[in-house]
Parts: structure tokens; C-alpha cells; sequence
């Protein structure tokens, strides 16, 4: 196959830079002093981050499997501290631009930072498949694609590039192996009079096909695959969207559509990419920053600073499940919110010379055991702090998932802020069985969709 490829490469004029796998030397870190997607195993040297061991797998008391909802198994935690506007400069090194920027204009917020859990557990065959990958995975075209061989695992447990790294987030075990869906996941756009605006309840379907290696029919270059049906603004109602993602973006660029009832027919949406605004969203959110980075890596220049302790939004059990009160007139609620000190991974994005794109430079922070959770922050072409997002998740410990979408996002520009996949009113649940191509037809899902 990598032959295959070298020769197509070749032919067509295109770099064909492969980025090698570790040694097997550095694999045998995995599972011993590394976990099997590549985090340190053990604690910090204060103990405010335990070693890993195993993450959660149990359900707590109260639990009702099928139900959507998650019970919290740390609701009866206390605070360990709390930071302010009046004490951040303590706690700086922990602290993202965006944090800080938000701390700064709003002396009424705070962060309450709890007792640090390492919950994020996975399958035995995502863990296996990962350490296989240490030594056998590689990306091609100078960072921008991914080979097909990875499918099944974390592609870069021992990530040495920044474009490693984004491949990380894009290809992490978020949905399970079949998809997730729900059936009202709403975004909320918050003004700065405090205003709040409902812009979208969607019903979703995502599933990650990467990790589908025994279904049949899949396009193995296929990785992500999500649609949506909108139920809400009324004007919109009936409206379908969705987005096929690509192992070779280069080759097989993001294909995505939509349908509009008015118009009836379903249409190539080639604008949904990059720094084009996301209209579910209010345009708070661009498409190339879905869930801090989705689409091509070939705009910016991606450098993996390394790892580091931050306090980053984790076990958010009480944010996706019991938070009624979510907002505030600059920010959410932060009796809703957790924060954890994690280790986390760095990456510094910079726009390449003669690339367009809304920002000059992006700051990424990966927690080390999921690659979802985190915080993530882009600088406009002056310089100034444009958007900031702190993305938190949940275990699913009945499926062995890291569950990785509800978060939120601030644009400093225009005052505003939004919470992002909310799915408070319905759930979340996850799939058990693949659901075939031809069920994932555009027609087909329009078809169906468009009934309900």
C-alpha cells in the first residue's frame, strides 16, 4: 500500500513526505510507563493528578442504562479551591489565554477546581489497535493525510509532530465504534446585554467509520460522518446538513450537503470548510474550529510544543445532565462547571505564508487521555485574542467512551458567548449496530429525516 501511494505521489508531483513510526524501543513504553494511547501513567509529583488506573468502568448508584443521561459519581465532591479574578495570577501557568481573558472581564467569575479523575477508559481492541499503531502508523503528504492502516486505534500514541498530534483529535474515540445520536441537541448564543438565543435544536447522527474495521461497505478512507436534522427556529425547521470526512483530505476533499424543504433537492455544500461560519451556530463557531479543530491541517503550520499541567473542564456530569440555570449575562454559570488539573498536550498553529483564514494563530491544549477535552484558543491577523473555547466531556462507563461535544465558546470581538451540543433536553445514546451505507445515503437520510 505505502508503495502504492509513494508511486501515485510521485506521478502527480506531490511531496510525499512520510513522517516515521517510533522505535519498538519507545512502543514498549505502552502500558507500562505510558498508557496504551500514550499518557503518562503515573501521578505528578504532588499528587494533585493520580496515576492512571484503568478509568471508569463502573456505573454509579442511580444509573439507568438506556435513559440518555449519566449519573455524576463525583456530585457529593467539594471544591479543593477557587480562582478568581483577584487570585489567577497565582494559578497563571495553569491558566489558557481564553481563562484568563474571561476571569479578567467578569470579576463575578469564578472557577471552582475539584479533585482530579483520570476516567477516560476505552475497549481492549481501541487500546490494542493503538499500540499497534506506535510502531506501524504514519501520515503522508507532509502531515496532511493519514494512512488507512491506523484505522481501529489512537494513530499516534507517541505523537512527534504537531500534525500527529491534530490527527489525534480528529480520528479520537468519541462516538464508540457504531455512532452516537440525539434527538435534541441545542445551541445557545448569549449576547452581550445577556440576551440568550436559542439558534438550533438538531436531532444528530455521528459515527466514526474509523473505527468500524469489520463492517462491511465502508470506504476505508472515510473517517467521520455526521448529519442533522433541524427541528428548531420554525423558519429552518426540516432543514439537513452533513459531512463526510476523509483519511486523504488532499485527495478526497470534506464532502459535505445539504437539503432545504423549499428547494427539495439535496446539494454539494463545499462551503462548509474552513473559516466559513457555522449558521446553526450563529456564527459563533467556524467550521474548521468544530469540536477545536475538524477539516484540513494545510492552512497552518502545526508545531507540537509538548506537555504540560493545565486546569481544563473535566467529568462535566453536572453540565450536560443537571444544570438548569446554565447562563449568565458573560459567561455560563460556573456553579454548572468543573475544572480538573489534567496533563495536556500543546499545540501552536501559525498561518502559513499567503494562506487567508480569519486568524494568524492558534493555541491548542489536548488532554493526554483523550484528545478531546481541553481548551483552545485563535488570535485575529492583529494579534488581539479572537475566540476561545473550553470543551469538556463525560465518561460513558457503560460503553468504555469518552464522550467528548458539549462546550463553550467565547467571542471576545463581539462580547458574545455560546453553549455549544447541548443535548439536556433528550440525551445522548449510544448505537450498538452499524447502520449501513445505503441507509446513509443523502437521498435516503432525506428521505427518512424529512418524514419526521
Amino acid at each position: 500500500m505505502k508503495l502504492k501511494i509513494a508511486i501515485g505521489l510521485l506521478l502527480s508531483g506531490i511531496s510525499a513526505t512520510s513522517f516515521a513510526a517510533v522505535s519498538p524501543e519507545e512502543a514498549q513504553k505502552l502500558g507500562q510507563s505510558l498508557t496504551a494511547v500514550g499518557a503518562i501513567q503515573a501521578g505528578n509529583a504532588d499528587g494533585s493528578i493520580p496515576a492512571y488506573e484503568g478509568g471508569l468502568r463502573t456505573a454509579p448508584e442511580g444509573f439507568e442504562p438506556g435513559s440518555g443521561f449519566w449519573v455524576d459519581p463525583f456530585k457529593n465532591e467539594e471544591p479543593v479551591y477557587r480562582i478568581t479574578s483577584a487570585n489567577m495570577a497565582e494559578y497563571a501557568d495553569l491558566l489558557s489565554a481564553g481563562q484568563k481573558e474571561v476571569l479578567q472581564r467578569n470579576p463575578e467569575y469564578y472557577m471552582d477546581i475539584y479533585p482530579s479523575h483520570r476516567t477516560a477508559a476505552y475497549p481492549k481492541e481501541v487500546m490494542d489497535a493503538s499500540i499497534r499503531n506506535a510502531t506501524t502508523c504514519d501520515t503522508y503528504k507532509e502531515g496532511l493525510a493519514l494512512e488507512t492502516d491506523c484505522r481501529g486505534g489512537i494513530p499516534f500514541p507517541i505523537a512527534k509532530t504537531g500534525n500527529e498530534m491534530m490527527w489525534n483529535l480528529l480520528v479520537r474515540y468519541n462516538d464508540g465504534k457504531y455512532g452516537t445520536t440525539t434527538s435534541a441537541s441545542n445551541t445557545w448564543v448569549v449576547d452581550r446585554n445577556g440576551t440568550v438565543t436559542r439558534t438550533a435544536t438538531q436531532s444528530t447522527f455521528v459515527e466514526r467509520p474509523y473505527y468500524q474495521i469489520d463492517v462491511p461497505g465502508r470506504d476505508p478512507e472515510l473517517f467521520y460522518r455526521v448529519y442533522s436534522l433541524t427541528k428548531a427556529p420554525a423558519r429552518k425547521a426540516g432543514e439537513l446538513t452533513g459531512l463526510m470526512d476523509f483519511l486523504d483530505p488532499t485527495e478526497q476533499p470534506r464532502r459535505a450537503w445539504s437539503y432545504t424543504p423549499g428547494q427539495r433537492r439535496v446539494k454539494l455544500a463545499p462551503e462548509f470548510n474552513y473559516d466559513t461560519p457555522v449558521g446553526s451556530m450563529g456564527g459563533l463557531e467556524l467550521f474548521d474550529e468544530l469540536f477545536m479543530f475538524s477539516g484540513v491541517q494545510d492552512r497552518f503550520d502545526f508545531k507540537l510544543v509538548g506537555r504540560k499541567e493545565m486546569l481544563i473542564p473535566y467529568n462535566a456530569y453536572k453540565f450536560y445532565f443537571n444544570c438548569d440555570d446554565q447562563f449568565k449575562t458573560s459567561h455560563a454559570n460556573p456553579e454548572c462547571e468543573r475544572w480538573e488539573k489534567h496533563r495536556v498536550w500543546e499545540v501552536e498553529a501559525t498561518l502559513k505564508p499567503g494562506m487567508r483564514h480569519v486568524y494568524s494563530k492558534r493555541t491548542y491544549y489536548l488532554d493526554e487521555d483523550t484528545f478531546g477535552a481541553g481548551l483552545y484558543d485563535a488570535w485575529d491577523q492583529n494579534g488581539e485574542l479572537y475566540r476561545s473555547m473550553m470543551m469538556g466531556g463525560v465518561q460513558f462507563y457503560d460503553h468504555d467512551i469518552p464522550y467528548i461535544v458539549k462546550h463553550t465558546i467565547f467571542d471576545f470581538n463581539k462580547g458574545m458567548y455560546g453553549i455549544i451540543n447541548d443535548g439536556m433536553d433528550g440525551g445522548y445514546r449510544v448505537l450498538t449496530e452499524a447502520r449501513s451505507e445505503r441507509e446513509l445515503n443523502p437521498e435516503a437520510i432525506v428521505s427518512r429525516e424529512s418524514q419526521r
